[in-house]
């Protein structure tokens, strides 16, 4: 069963020393650094690991999971003390977790699931955020068709996220109101795929679409373009990641609501984790707010999930309150939008 951890706020035991870390060094990789969204996670981490006094290093694997594996090994030839990785491939990234306990070299799964109980899971809810891109959709749309542009089917996030989506439209579906007339993974995540598979399935279905639930912001970038080119920009469309671009769409009203994950409590998060696992030889214990989290498959992982909103043209001042965006970014484009687009 999927258990909740919520954490507002995260507190690791002893991190409140820079003598804690000061000869630590923190590896990360990366799935693939060219997203807008992982920036932030950097920058965030960065500075936790700062003023921490430990030592950041990192690799990007451009989307190739042969990379990420060699990437892996050359951090753990580096001397890392503890190991972030945002895996782009859950199964392929197997040795590199095997090589990395070989070492005693402690590793987060940073936001994508690595099924190892070796490795610390830290994400945020995404079965929830599933919930929530469905929620607003169905609110705009309580019937007609819908389409299901899903994430990759490497990233087990992606079937999270439609488990989460499936939840909230079952009852909708099973009364006829709605009709899921396709459905698609979209593979690395690209916006190009996904814009593809919106194009093919416009197509297939003669423009019969009245919504998609498109499950990141990547992802919905790429759903709307193929809307606006076929003059249906507007159906709803929901995404995920709080990305400025999408952040400006919700703003325009071509989106309709975008999860908002703040990377910057994610990347603080796994920066203190990381050297909470570093300076306690990997006790996942020392990590304060973890719990016990079973996988689908029935592995028990020590996790913490952060608790993520929904931003839509009803609150959009929480992200610029926030700081996340400037009301000039915001409100690119937008005249007489929702606040503060007025």
């Amino acid at each position: 069963m999927h258990k909740s951890i919520i954490a507002a706020a995260i507190a690791v035991a002893g991190f409140n020393s820079a003598a804690l870390a000061q000869d630590l060094t923190v590896g990360v990789s990366w799935s693939n650094f060219q997203e807008e969204r992982w920036k932030t996670d950097e920058a965030a981490i960065r500075a936790a690991l700062d003023a921490a006094g430990a030592t950041y290093v990192s690799a990007d694997a451009q989307s190739s999971s042969a990379k990420q594996l060699s990437d892996v090994e050359s951090l753990i030839a580096q001397g890392v003390d503890a190991l972030i990785i945002l895996a782009q491939d859950s199964a392929a990234i197997g040795p590199a977790v095997e090589a990395a306990a070989n070492e005693g070299i402690p590793v987060v799964a940073y936001d994508r699931l690595i099924e190892d109980p070796r490795a610390f899971y830290l994400t945020f809810d995404n079965v929830e955020v599933g919930r929530m891109q469905a929620r607003a959709v169905l609110e705009q749309m309580p019937s007609g068709n819908y389409v299901m542009i899903k994430g990759s089917p490497t990233d087990p996030n992606a079937d999270f996220l439609r488990g989460g989506q499936q939840e909230v439209l079952q009852s909708a579906i099973d009364s006829g109101a709605i009709t899921i007339v396709a459905e698609a993974y979209t593979d690395g995540w690209l916006p190009a795929n996904a814009q593809r598979n919106m194009e093919q399935i416009l197509t297939a279905n003669d423009n019969a679409v009245d919504a998609v639930v498109a499950s990141n912001d990547g992802t919905a970038g790429g759903v709307v373009a193929a809307l606006t080119a076929q003059g249906m920009e507007g159906i709803p469309v929901s995404g995920q990641d709080g990305d400025h671009a999408a952040l400006n769409r919700v703003a325009l009203g071509t989106q309709t609501v975008s999860v908002w994950k703040d990377a910057r409590d994610l990347g603080r998060a796994a920066a203190e984790i990381a050297v909470a696992l570093a300076g306690s030889n990997g006790d996942m214990a020392a990590v304060e707010g973890a719990g016990t989290w079973t996988s689908p498959s029935g592995t028990d992982m020590m996790a913490i999930f952060l608790a993520p909103l929904p931003i839509t043209a009803d609150n959009l001042t929480d992200v610029t309150d926030a700081g996340w965006i400037t009301v000039e970014s915001l409100c690119q484009g937008v005249t007489d939008g929702p606040a503060p687009c007025n």
